[in-house]
């Protein structure tokens, strides 16, 4: 992965601030489908949709992580456009959430929160 620049790196920061979404959660589920034994599980996530293609890419061209799926409009919806979302996980998260949190306004306590919780693990 290439040396990422400072303004790269605030301009997804402040993007991600704006548009992306962060879960921070834990749920009480089965790990399989049949199974009756239940667990708490952590589910932690990123993730920014939006339908310029190019720009999802490059989010994921620069970060190194994540994934980038089409997500299409729902059949009732109208006049409505493909989607595409940059999404990540866990400990790709986490070493995400390390890049942005000096210019994290909006989304700087989850962040610290996903930091937080990997700190203690």
């Amino acid at each position: 992965r290439e040396i990422m620049d400072k303004e790269k790196i605030a301009y997804l920061a402040g993007l991600f601030d704006a548009d992306g979404s962060i879960t921070y959660k834990q749920y009480y589920r089965s790990h399989k489908k049949n199974s009756n034994k239940k667990y708490w599980t952590w589910y932690v996530r990123m993730e920014l949709s939006m339908i310029n293609e190019e720009v999802v890419k490059y989010i994921h061209e620069i970060l190194g992580v994540g994934t980038v799926r089409k997500k299409p409009p729902h059949k009732t919806s109208l006049g409505k456009r493909m989607q595409y979302r940059w999404r990540c996980n866990h400990r790709e998260a986490l070493s995400i959430c390390k890049l942005f949190l000096p210019h994290a306004i909006v989304k700087k306590e989850k962040i610290e929160q996903i930091i937080n919780h990997y700190k203690e693990g």
